[in-house]
This record gives structure tokens, C-alpha cells and sequence, in this order.
């Protein structure tokens, strides 16, 4: 029902005066249920055992703060007229220790109406479903290591990131459909031959901003918001431009202020705060980006909408509650490729190779067509030894509908090269070398297919080949760090030991490089800290 976080625990520097050397802090900020912070808020703190009872209020932040405390276990609590009480504990706190523990109070249902009780309207619209978890902190992830290889946890964290670019890929898309030309001329005429006609310059700011030319379009819709300051569509628009551009203050502004009118529909204040959503992604608040997602979904259960929840909350690390987003979605929208996609991706982030090769398997049946179902299916190879036989069946579908795909044949033949069961087995590995053959031809700069060709020949102790297909690797992807030490594994066999050692040597500076890389990377993106209500539900779903 509740949401609780308990963050990493936190330097306090100030200390009690009767305990300098023991004083302990508990802080934290108490929201509902839409993730907004709830002011006046009664948060008591009673010692386990004890009966002294400890009370603070949230001030207009929804902050509240416990100073001076003794070590020890402690029971919190939260309440509030309108909503149901929360308690959170036991909590132990040591010497010196300052944490920081979020709250989350969900409304009373309201009476039924004309009850004896009075009526009393509710501002939260019905989620098609309550949500088995609560997202309530961030983390940093570095120092939580991650379930597999190293290879294999880089490769979850590089499709987590490929999930969310699929929906933005999806959105460019569809917005820039109506971007042409010839629409443009006529409207930039008319806005420069009229500057106070409204109109043309709304039109031509939208069609410059759905082209990826929000900079180009802001003085239009500028103009025009002088000319007409209470167009909702307009003021969203440069509001979505001001996002673009960086201009965040002025795009938070815009938006706040349009989602304060009392006359705007459920689907305006979706569209609002998504924006808002995109808005706190870029100004590095993921904990209330996925919110304004999560409260988009819940105004207006779109496809679309479900899709970046689902996809925010697994590029911060949380499959568990990204599984339960993407199942709903395919339940709803059993047609979206990209649903199954993001499922199968989230499975695979939580560790389950199987289901994440079985969804995206489903997503390439829905359309057989579509080449990302495919390439996802290729990736997930990276660091797994085991090859569904569904995997390779789909893969073999992808080389034979789009044989002129590099791409189709390179991962065809990876998953037939790592599903061989007979190591006596001649045939397969004469078919992966001419499809690994055919990848290069199609597309000379496929660095990874020349590395698989190196591998294939070295097994038939072909170092003069391999040798050559590794050289070519390095030269069109420099930064394929193994592809340097299989090169010096080669060059071992031929005796030439200086050159070896000289591979390895870069094999080692790349890999430091990848390593810090993987590092920042790791410190941008902020790991979301949440809560299953129903662990068995959330974490199974049908």
C-alpha cells in the first residue's frame, strides 16, 4: 500500500550537545501517492519499548527531520486528515548516523455519495490498475555490483539505455511525419509578410519543433504567445522548445503555469506532465521524472505513455517494477511491438534469460518485419552460452527476410556458432563463416563479425587467418578491447611473443579505458530505490 524508501545513510555533521559523539538524524520527505510532497503532515517517533512520542510536522517542502537522537530501534509513523495513517519500522539508527527515510501517504476513498458522511471529490484520476510498487529514492549504483559477468552487465545496461531511445526514436517519428517543405515555405512566408496573424506563426513554430528545429521555431512561438498568451497549444509548444533548447526555467515556468488553469482536460495534463517528465530527466531528477511518467500514465493510459514509464524505470535500474508496467501495457496493447520489447528487456535486466528470449521472440512474431525485435534478440547473445532454440530460429527468419542486413547475418551466425552441441560438428561451422563472410562483405566497417571470423579460425588453428581477420577488427572498430587479446592468444601460437605481449598491453589500457567509462556512466544514471507491495505479484506477473 505505501512506498518507503531507505536511502544510503548520509553524513550529518551537526552533533547534540549532551551526546557529541552519539547523536543520530532521521529526515525525509512525505508525498501522496501522485509523488507531490505533502506540507502539515504529523510525523511522530517513538523508540521501540519507550513511550515518549517525538512530533514534528512536514513544512512546505513536505520535509521533515528528526535531530539529536539517541542510538537505537524506532517506529515511525505519519498521518494525516484525508489519508489512510502510515507506519514504517522497527528502524535501528547507530552513533553519528543520519538516514534518510521517504513516505508515502495514499488518500482515503472518498464516501459514496449522498453518504451521511458528505461527499468529497477527488483530484487523483483511477489508474487502470494500482501498482504493486513505489518508487520513493535514489542511489548510486556503482557500488552495487550487478547479477553476471561483467560483459553481461554492461550489455543490460547498454539495452536498457536502447529501450528508452526506441520511444524516442517513436516519437521523432511520428512528430516529423508532418514536417515538409512544402508546408513550411507558404507558413514562413505568411508569419514574415503578417507578423500578428496568430496562426502562421503557431503553425510554422509546431512544424519547426516536430523537425528538431526548436531553436529555429522559439521566436515564433514566442511571437505568438505574445499575440495570443492563453493558446494552450501554443504555450505547450514553447514550452517543448524551451526543453529542447535548455531553456529549463522558462519551459518549467510554461508548463507549471498551464497546468494550473482549472479548465484543462486529463489528456492536456498528460501531455503536461510528460513534458514535465522529459524536463526532470534532462535536469538530472529521475525520482521525479518517473513520477510526472507515472502520473501521465495514470491521466491518460496510452501505449505510448506506458511505454516511456516503463522504460525510465528500467534505464534506472528497477526491472521489478518495469516488468509489472510492461506487462500491463501488453495487456492493453497487445499489438505494440516495442511493449514486448521493453518486457523482454526488463526480464533480461532482472536476470532471466529464458523469459527475455521468449518475449522478444513474441515481439518478432507480431510483426515479422519489424528488424528491432531482431537486433535486441542478437544482442542479448553478448556473454550467454545458452542459445534458445527459439532465438536462433528467429534469427534465421531475420537473415532470411533481410539476407542484405549485415546485421541479419552476423547475429545468425553468432547464435549458430554458440548453439553447436557437437564438437565433431563440421557443417555448422562452414554456414557460420560464409554468413559471417557475407556480414563483412555487406558492410566492410563490421568489426565485430571480423573478430567472430578470427575466433572461428583460430578453433581450426588458421592463426594466419585468424591474425589477419583480428588486424581488420582493430582497424575498423579500434575500440573492441577482446579483439586485442585473442589477437595475442594468435600471435602466441606463431611464436611471435613481443608482438603478443605488445596486444596485450593494449588489451589492458582499453579495458581500464571501457572500465571507466562504464564508470560515469554508472554515476549519471541515478539507480531508483522501490518498494514491491506484493512481492510475489510484482515480481511474477502473468
Amino acid at each position: 500500500m505505501v512506498l518507503i524508501a531507505l536511502l544510503a545513510p548520509l553524513k550529518f555533521a551537526g552533533q547534540s550537545k549532551e551526546r557529541p559523539k552519539e547523536s543520530a538524524t532521521l529526515q525525509g520527505v512525505v508525498r501522496n501517492s501522485q509523488g507531490r510532497s505533502l506540507s502539515a503532515v504529523r510525523v511522530c517517533l517513538q523508540i521501540s519499548g519507550g513511550t515518549q512520542t517525538l512530533t514534528v510536522q512536514t513544512d512546505s517542502d513536505g520535509k521533515y527531520r528528526f535531530a539529536t537522537l539517541s542510538p537505537g530501534a524506532y517506529t515511525l509513523r505519519a498521518e494525516m486528515p484525508g489519508y489512510s495513517d502510515v507506519n514504517f519500522g522497527p528502524l535501528v539508527l547507530g552513533p553519528k548516523e543520519a538516514k534518510s527515510i521517504d513516505l508515502s501517504l495514499a488518500q482515503q476513498p472518498s464516501p459514496p455519495q449522498g453518504s451521511s458522511t458528505g461527499t468529497r471529490e477527488s483530484s487523483s484520476p483511477q489508474f487502470f490498475d494500482e501498482p504493486n510498487f513505489t518508487v520513493a529514492g535514489v542511489t548510486d549504483p556503482t557500488s552495487l555490483g550487478g547479477h553476471g559477468s561483467d560483459t553481461v552487465v554492461r550489455n543490460k545496461e547498454a539495452l536498457a539505455k536502447e529501450t528508452v531511445s526506441l520511444g524516442k526514436k517513436s516519437a521523432d517519428s511520428s512528430r516529423r511525419e508532418s514536417s515538409t517543405s512544402s508546408k513550411e515555405k507558404p507558413l514562413r512566408e505568411t508569419a514574415e509578410r503578417q507578423p500578428q496573424d496568430f496562426d502562421a506563426n503557431y503553425k510554422l513554430g509546431e512544424l519547426l519543433v516536430a523537425d528538431g528545429r526548436a531553436t529555429e521555431a522559439l521566436p515564433y512561438l514566442e511571437r505568438a504567445s505574445g499575440l495570443n498568451p492563453v493558446d494552450f497549444e501554443n504555450a505547450y509548444e514553447l514550452a517543448a522548445a524551451y526543453t529542447e533548447v535548455g531553456e529549463y526555467e522558462h519551459a518549467g515556468t510554461n508548463v507549471r503555469t498551464l497546468l494550473a488553469r482549472p479548465d484543462r482536460s486529463p489528456q492536456d495534463q498528460a501531455r503536461l506532465h510528460h513534458l514535465l517528465g522529459d524536463l526532470e530527466e534532462k535536469l538530472g531528477n529521475p525520482l521525479e521524472a518517473v513520477r510526472e511518467y507515472q502520473r501521465t500514465a495514470e491521466l491518460s493510459v496510452s501505449e505510448p505513455n506506458l511505454y516511456d514509464w516503463g522504460s525510465e524505470l528500467l534505464l534506472h535500474r528497477a526491472p521489478e517494477p518495469a516488468i509489472e508496467v510492461f506487462t500491463r501495457g501488453n495487456r492493453l496493447f497487445p499489438h505494440s511491438v516495442r511493449m514486448l520489447i521493453g518486457l523482454g528487456l526488463s526480464w533480461y535486466a532482472h536476470g532471466s534469460y529464458e523469459q527475455a528470449v521468449q518475449r522478444l521472440c513474441d515481439a518478432s512474431d507480431l510483426n515479422s518485419d519489424d528488424p528491432n525485435p531482431y537486433l535486441f534478440l542478437g544482442k542479448i547473445q553478448t556473454g550467454e552460452k545458452r542459445q534458445p532454440d527459439a532465438l536462433v530460429e528467429r534469427l534465421r527468419r531475420f537473415a532470411m527476410l533481410q539476407p542484405e542486413n549485415a546485421l541479419a547475418n552476423y547475429y545468425y551466425a553468432v547464435s549458430l556458432w554458440k548453439s553447436r552441441k557437437d564438437p565433431q560438428d563440421v557443417r555448422t561451422p562452414v554456414q557460420v563463416q560464409s554468413l559471417l563472410e557475407k556480414a563483412v562483405h555487406l558492410d566492410p566497417k563490421l568489426g565485430p563479425a571480423y573478430l567472430q571470423l578470427g575466433i572461428l579460425y583460430s578453433e581450426r588453428r588458421d592463426f594466419s587467418s585468424a591474425i589477419s581477420s583480428y588486424q581488420r577488427a582493430i582497424e575498423v572498430s579500434p575500440g573492441l578491447e577482446e579483439t586485442h587479446y585473442r589477437l595475442a592468444q594468435a600471435y602466441r601460437h606463431t611464436g611471435e611473443a613481443s608482438k603478443a605481449r605488445s596486444e596485450l598491453r593494449l588489451y589492458a589500457q582499453l579495458s581500464k579505458e571501457r572500465a571507466e567509462e562504464v564508470e560515469r556512466d554508472r554515476h549519471e544514471i541515478q539507480q531508483f530505490v522501490y518498494t514491491l507491495r506484493d512481492r510475489t505479484s510484482a515480481s511474477h506477473p502473468q
